[in-house]
């Protein structure tokens, strides 16, 4: 605009001068003032072309994916090969305190209707910024349950595969359609989010070994008689966090999707405390979980009816504790080797009548051990071995490659 304002001032005093300099010709007069018009003509165009590349500037593009492999050691099960996801990110920024954000993942490459695999969007919310303190939000996005549900990008986590506790116990990637508040309290480094959301729909539980994870809507056309409502307290510093979530709501839906739950609440209440901590090349991570669903043996009318029938999850908790330390450091290269230790335990509403009972492979313990090899701070190369103590035909040799940007 400095620019601006002098030529203006120029051709202001080229436009004053001109009848006083009574030995130029008029056509020579005519020639200046065209001259003073151009360089204006080109600092307007060169002025509204920064205003533009600021514009595009406040556009972001970003994404991540995984290309994983998993060799069984049992004969019965069949390696896989898996372009598991491929997430695409778009943000922009509106004004200083304006913002949307939204991811949308393509999982296991699907080509044809016949596929196993999903487009879905992973978040899609504005964001509005009042303070550091007071920021609200509104559309679809991650609920703060955990660690992995809101850092989940595979340069960010051991292991080839998501811990099964943040996979099974806590629905991980889960999402939900409403309203949040989110913020900073004070400068110490405590950070709060909560808000109120769609929940589960119990009659759409298929899954027996997931817990309530199968009758998570994602934000897909949602039933939404019952709403929920989430906090997440969290505490950083360089190195630690320290911090835990609650969800609770009904889950009947007042049978929108079963029949049977019209009238049932089947509340869902999951809570999760969580601890990483990295110091001397060590990188330290623990995390348990628990929920409950009342009204399971109402929710068993539903689950028993299934192709396959199971009995329906009445309580679940999960814990892990992993360790990972950096033995090689130089430059983009790292060198992690970590182990995880894990434990699930979903319990099942048995009903000998329906013909329903606890799965053993339910209550499971796994250990993983492997390596995360860094070529750049944003793309790792991953190798590991997890052994399944109740399940054997799980145990397995994974490989992958993961990326961010």
């Amino acid at each position: 605009m400095h620019r601006f304002a002098k030529t203006l001032a120029a051709l202001a005093l080229a436009c004053a001068y001109a009848p006083v300099v009574h030995s130029q010709s008029t056509e020579q007069k005519v020639e200046v003032l065209q001259q003073e018009i151009d360089r204006l003509k080109t600092d307007v165009s060169r002025m509204r072309s920064e205003q533009r590349r600021t514009t595009e500037s406040a556009t972001s593009i970003f994404g991540y994916g995984e290309f994983n492999y998993n060799r069984y050691r049992d004969s019965e099960r069949t390696s896989k090969a898996d372009l598991r996801r491929f997430v695409i990110g778009f943000g922009h920024r509106f004004n200083d305190r304006l913002s949307f954000n939204s991811e949308l993942e393509i999982e296991h490459a699907i080509a044809s209707a016949e596929d196993d695999g999903e487009v879905e969007m992973e978040q899609a919310y504005l964001n509005y910024r009042f303070s550091d303190a007071v920021n609200v939000k509104g559309g679809l996005f991650l609920i703060p349950l955990g660690i992995l549900n809101l850092t989940h990008e595979p340069p960010t986590y051991y292991g080839v595969e998501r811990n099964e506790v943040e996979t099974r116990i806590i629905p991980t990637t889960w999402r939900e359609l409403g309203f949040g508040m989110h913020g900073a309290l004070g400068n110490k480094g405590f950070g709060y989010d909560v808000g109120l959301t769609t929940g589960f729909n119990s009659g759409k539980l298929d899954d027996p070994n997931t817990g309530i994870r199968s009758a998570h809507q994602e934000g897909s056309q949602a039933d939404a008689h019952d709403l929920s409502i989430y906090g997440a307290l969290n505490y950083q510093r360089p190195g630690l966090l320290v911090g835990g979530g609650i969800f609770t709501g009904d889950t009947g839906q007042n049978g929108q999707a079963a029949a049977a739950l019209r009238g049932v609440q089947a509340r869902l209440t999951l809570w999760d405390l969580h601890a990483k901590y990295s110091i001397a090349g060590w990188d330290l991570q623990a995390l348990y979980a628990r929920g409950t669903l009342g009204d399971a043996d109402r929710v068993n009318a539903v689950t028993s009816a299934a192709p396959t029938p199971f009995a329906a999850p009445r309580s679940m908790m999960g814990w892990y504790a992993q360790a990972a330390y950096h033995v090689y450091r130089r430059g983009d290269i790292d060198v992690a080797p970590f182990a995880r230790f894990e434990r699930i335990d979903i319990r099942q509403q048995e009903d000998a009548a329906l013909g329903v009972v606890q799965d053993p492979n339910n209550q499971e313990r796994i250990k993983t051990f492997g390596v995360n090899f860094y070529v750049h701070p944003q793309v790792v190369l991953k190798a590991d071995l997890q052994r399944y103590e109740t399940d054997r035909t799980k145990d397995r040799l994974n490989l992958g490659l993961g990326y961010m940007f």
